[in-house]
């Protein structure tokens, strides 16, 4: 295995002290700002107890308790939002917790909630509508609610299910077909994932006997400080050629210049614009990763540049590409690259989510093209804030590199 090529002589600038303590380099919200979300939570919480509360035909001690949850609910999101600023433990896990499991609910329950309020406004416009269908869908939503809520939070709390998906690469040279590579993204490492979830991934993907190790990027939301000990068991990852490493946007949320060095640390190769080639079976592989798609707004010298990544590497061998986010791939497409693995997206997590990605992204998950770049998104190997997936299960993938047509 090459050592990785560097994608730039430009020596990044130092980092600050955020980040040479591992800490996010986030900006407190100004007061106003602060107090609009507030009050913006408040009266989105005010909205589903008027009409999901008044129609139920419980005890009004029921009907109390869901107005003091809903209470308790808009106080714990932005509790939960903050507590990563909190410093103190248990505290901080707890308000994690409860938080970000409000968030979940309240999200399904307000979408749910304003579907509700279409469907009555078209059965009243048709003259459909009576008081059992007013009680009835009320009920109807807290039902949907309480189910997508704990299936969500079992399909989180699981094991990612091994997908197997075969990618086509023209001139591929049969040496490399049935080349192995597993990826790993969005684990998101926190409050709420720990140590013994990642021992479990460890595990599952060892078992695959993979070829190449590939993570793309979102692996930790915090401080290295904080989650060194959480994410060591990566360090037990095996594979033919190794791990490597992409940044997403969260590890620039997180600190990125402390968890590259701690990556690396632990045995990971990280590929910051740059990449290695691989010789395999007598034949050769380029694997190269690129920063975040938004890096440059937090070290303008770590801009994203597939370009820049390949510079140098041998033409007519295969290039497989680690870039965090799908939009690289117009990019990725231009450097000549033949395949490239992203993540980021969480395929939406949770209903109905899954329907605004493309508003951001060009792909949401599975296996795409682009002219001769294959483009594959991970739906994620662990979740984002609450613990919750519904409608777009977390994966360990398995991609077996196939002869292909040109």
């Amino acid at each position: 295995m090459s050592q990785p090529s560097q994608a730039s002589s430009t020596s990044p600038p130092s980092p600050d002290a955020a980040h040479a303590h591992g800490k996010s380099p986030r900006r407190a919200l100004p007061a106003r700002p602060r107090w609009l979300m507030l009050a913006l939570i408040a009266l989105l919480h005010a909205y589903i107890g008027w009409r999901l509360l008044t129609p139920l035909p419980v005890a009004v001690g029921w009907k109390v308790l869901g107005g003091l949850w809903l209470v308790a609910s808009t106080a714990l999101i932005p509790l939960g939002l903050m507590s990563r600023a909190i410093q103190r433990e248990p505290l901080a896990t707890l308000l994690t917790w409860t938080g970000m499991t409000a968030i979940g609910i309240f999200s399904t329950l307000f979408v749910l909630t304003v579907l509700r309020d279409i469907v009555l406004g078209v059965a009243m416009v048709i003259s459909a509508i009576d008081a059992q269908l007013v009680v009835r869908s009320a009920v109807i939503v807290l039902m949907l609610t309480a189910m997508a809520t704990l299936l969500g939070f079992y399909n989180a709390r699981r094991l990612a299910r091994v997908v197997d998906v075969d990618v086509p690469i023209a001139n591929l040279p049969p040496e490399l077909h049935g080349f192995t590579i597993v990826q790993l993204s969005d684990i998101h490492v926190s409050s709420t994932i720990r140590r013994s979830y990642i021992e479990a991934i460890v595990e599952a993907t060892n078992k695959l006997s993979p070829d190449l190790i590939a993570i793309t990027g979102d692996l930790v939301d915090g401080g290295v400080p904080a989650l060194r000990e959480h994410i060591a068991p990566l360090a037990q990852l095996t594979s033919r050629h190794g791990t490597y490493v992409c940044t997403g946007n969260h590890e620039y949320y997180s600190g990125a210049p402390a968890w590259v060095d701690e990556l690396r640390r632990i045995g990971l190769t990280v590929l910051e614009n740059e990449h290695v080639v691989l010789a395999h079976e007598g034949a050769s592989l380029t694997v190269a990763g690129v920063t975040d798609f938004t890096a440059h707004h937090f070290d303008p010298a770590k801009s994203s540049d597939p370009l820049a990544a390949v510079a140098g590497a041998p033409e007519g061998v295969p290039r497989v590409l680690l870039a965090h986010q799908p939009r690289s791939a117009p990019a990725a497409h231009e450097a000549g690259f033949d395949l490239q693995l992203s993540g980021h997206t969480h395929g939406g997590q949770f209903w109905p989510w899954m329907y605004f990605v493309p508003l951001q992204q060009p792909y949401v998950h599975g296996l795409h093209r682009l002219g001769r770049l294959a483009i594959y998104v991970s739906r994620g190997t662990g979740y984002w804030g609450p613990p919750k997936r519904f409608g777009a299960p977390s994966e360990i993938t398995r991609l077996r590199l196939v002869v292909g047509t040109a």
